[in-house]
C-alpha cells in the first residue's frame, strides 16, 4: 500500500514539475533576447542619451516614472526603468511613506493602446470570413442603426471615419444599470458628422467594435483576447482587470474623487471602461513592455510569432495600409495610426505604425528598420493635469532613429534617401550631392581609416549647413541628419 502511495505521489510530483516547466518555457519562449546594440548595427550612445532625457522629464514633473524598451531585428537593445510606479496618495502630491520604484516588468494601464488588440481580434474574425469590412455595423448590432447610423461600416469604425463623436455624450458611470445598459446607450449615440466625410478619433468607434466582437464570437472581449491573442503569444502579463495580488507591480494612475475611487491603482483609469466592468473595446488592457514587444513582433512578422499565426498576411497588410488618404495627416490603417511624426519623429514613414494611450503610453513600429520603440509612463499619476508626454515620446523615437541611421555612412545615406522621398529637399541636386559625399565616407569606413572618415563626415556636415542656409533642406531633415552624423563622428573618434 505504501509503495503504491509513493508511486502515485511521485507521478503527481513529476506531472506538476512538467507543467511548471512547460509554463515557464512557453513564457520564456515568448520574450525577446537582450543584446548589445552593436549586434544589430545600432549605436549605443543615442540609446544611453535617452536616460538623461527621461530623468529630466521626471524632474520636471512630466511623469513620476517610465519604462523604455527599444528592439531591432527581434532583439532588445534597451530595456530601462526610471522613477516611481506609485509615489503619491492624492492630487495634492502627498508623498507615500514608501513609494514604489518603477521596474522593467512594471504592469501599465495601456489605455487606448488597447484599441490595437480590439482591432486584431476583429480582424481575426474577418480572417474567418464572418463579415466584410464594408458591411454596415447594424447588420450585426441592429440597435446601432438608430439616429441615422444604418450606413456606418466596420471599416469606418476601424479608421475613425464613422462620424461618431469622440466619446459618449454622458459619462457612462452615471448611467444606471448594467454593462449592457451602458453599452446600449453608447450604441445609440447620434453621429457628429456624415459617415466618411471627416476624421474624428472616437472611443465610441472601438466600444462598438468591442460589442461587434462579442456578438460575432459569442465571447466577452477579455475572454476572447486571452484565448486568441495573448495566450497563443505567451503574453502572460497582459490582461483586463488584473488581480489584486499584482497591485504592487502595477503603475498607479490618477486620484479620482469624482468617481469615488480615490487613487486608481490596479484598476482601469478610463472612467468609461471602468463603467463597463473594466472590459471595453477602447481601453482596459494592462501589460508590460516585454509583452507588448511580442505583440509588435507579431505585426512585424506579418501576423506570426514564435510559430503562432495570429493574423493572416492579408489582414496585417490592411492594418498597415493607409486607408485615410482623403484626410491628409490622419494616416490610418485598420486600428493602427500610420506615419505620425508628432510622436514617431524620424522613425515616421509611410510604413511606420503606432498608437498612444492617454495614461502616457506609446509604441512605434518601423517595419523598414524592423524596429520597435516603446515608452510606457504613468503621466496621469496623481492627476491628468500635467505636462504632455508628447515631447518625450518624440525624443525616444528620435534617439532610436539616431542609433540606427548614425551607425554608418550607409545608414546616413538611407536617411538622406528617406527625406528625399518625403520632399524634404527643394530639389534632387542637394540629396544627390549628399549621397555622393557619403559614398566616399563608406569607402574609408571599409578600409577602417578613422581619420579620413571623421574628416569627410565633417565635410558632410558643412554641406548640410550650407544647404540649410540656402533653404534647400527643411529644418526637420537638417537637424536629424546633423545629429545622426554627430553620433557617427563620435563613434569613429573613439575607434
Amino acid at each position: 500500500m505504501l509503495k503504491k502511495t509513493m508511486t502515485a505521489m511521485s507521478a503527481f510530483v513529476l506531472m506538476v514539475a512538467f507543467l511548471v516547466l512547460d509554463m515557464g518555457s512557453t513564457s520564456a519562449a515568448s520574450k525577446l533576447p537582450q543584446v548589445d546594440p552593436a549586434e544589430v548595427n545600432m549605436l549605443s550612445q543615442p540609446l544611453q542619451d535617452i536616460d538623461a532625457e527621461v530623468e529630466q522629464a521626471i524632474g520636471d514633473d512630466v511623469m513620476p516614472g517610465a519604462v523604455v524598451l527599444i528592439a531591432k531585428d527581434g532583439k532588445i537593445v534597451k530595456h530601462q526603468a526610471y522613477g516611481y510606479a506609485a509615489r503619491y496618495l492624492d492630487d495634492d502630491f502627498t508623498e507615500m511613506d514608501t513609494p514604489v520604484r518603477m521596474k522593467t516588468d512594471t504592469i501599465f494601464d495601456i489605455a487606448s493602446m488597447s484599441k490595437l488588440f480590439t482591432a486584431t481580434a476583429v480582424m481575426q474574425l474577418w480572417d474567418q470570413g464572418l463579415f466584410e469590412l464594408d458591411d454596415p455595423v447594424a447588420k450585426y448590432i441592429p440597435e446601432f442603426a438608430e439616429n441615422g447610423k444604418e450606413d456606418i461600416t466596420i471599416k469606418q469604425l476601424l479608421t475613425h471615419t464613422s462620424g461618431l463623436r469622440p466619446g459618449p455624450s454622458k459619462k457612462l458611470y452615471e448611467i444606471e444599470g448594467t454593462r449592457e445598459d451602458r453599452l446600449d446607450f453608447a450604441m445609440k449615440e447620434a453621429p457628429q458628422s456624415e459617415p466618411g466625410t471627416d476624421y474624428i478619433y472616437s472611443d465610441i468607434n472601438f466600444m462598438t467594435l468591442g460589442v461587434l466582437l462579442e456578438r460575432i464570437s459569442g465571447q466577452k472581449e477579455d475572454e476572447y483576447v486571452h484565448d486568441h491573442i495573448t495566450q497563443p503569444l505567451g503574453m502572460t502579463e497582459t490582461m483586463y482587470n488584473p488581480p489584486a495580488a499584482l497591485k504592487m507591480r502595477i503603475a498607479a494612475t490618477e486620484y479620482q474623487p469624482w468617481t469615488n475611487r480615490g487613487l486608481v491603482w490596479g484598476s482601469v483609469h478610463d472612467e468609461n471602461a471602468w463603467a463597463l466592468d473594466g472590459v471595453a473595446g477602447h481601453a482596459g488592457l494592462f501589460s508590460t513592455a516585454a509583452d507588448l514587444t511580442v505583440f509588435a513582433e507579431m505585426m512585424l512578422h506579418e501576423g506570426t510569432y514564435n510559430g503562432e499565426q495570429i493574423l493572416s498576411k492579408q489582414a496585417v497588410r490592411l492594418m498597415k495600409t493607409n486607408l485615410n488618404q482623403a484626410f491628409p495627416g490622419q494616416d490610418h490603417g485598420l486600428g493602427w495610426e500610420l506615419n505620425q511624426d508628432w510622436y514617431m519623429d524620424a522613425l515616421a514613414d509611410e510604413n511606420a505604425m503606432g498608437h498612444t494611450g492617454y495614461t502616457g503610453t506609446s509604441i512605434v513600429i518601423n517595419p523598414d528598420n524592423q524596429t520597435v520603440a516603446m515608452l510606457l509612463t504613468n503621466r496621469v499619476h496623481p492627476t491628468r493635469e500635467t505636462v504632455s508626454t508628447n515631447a518625450m515620446r518624440k525624443k525616444v523615437s528620435e534617439k532610436t532613429a539616431n542609433a540606427i541611421y548614425g551607425w554608418s555612412a550607409a545608414g546616413l545615406q538611407r536617411l538622406v534617401e528617406k527625406y528625399d522621398r518625403e520632399g524634404e529637399f527643394d530639389d534632387g541636386l542637394v540629396s544627390r550631392a549628399l549621397v555622393t559625399h557619403l559614398r566616399a565616407v563608406r569607402h574609408f569606413e571599409e578600409n577602417n581609416r578613422a581619420d579620413k572618415v571623421v574628416k569627410h563626415l565633417q565635410g558632410f556636415q558643412l554641406l548640410l549647413k550650407q544647404s540649410r542656409q540656402n533653404d534647400q533642406i527643411t529644418a526637420n531633415a537638417y537637424q536629424h541628419l546633423l545629429d545622426s552624423t554627430d553620433y557617427l563622428v563620435r563613434k569613429w573618434q573613439e575607434e
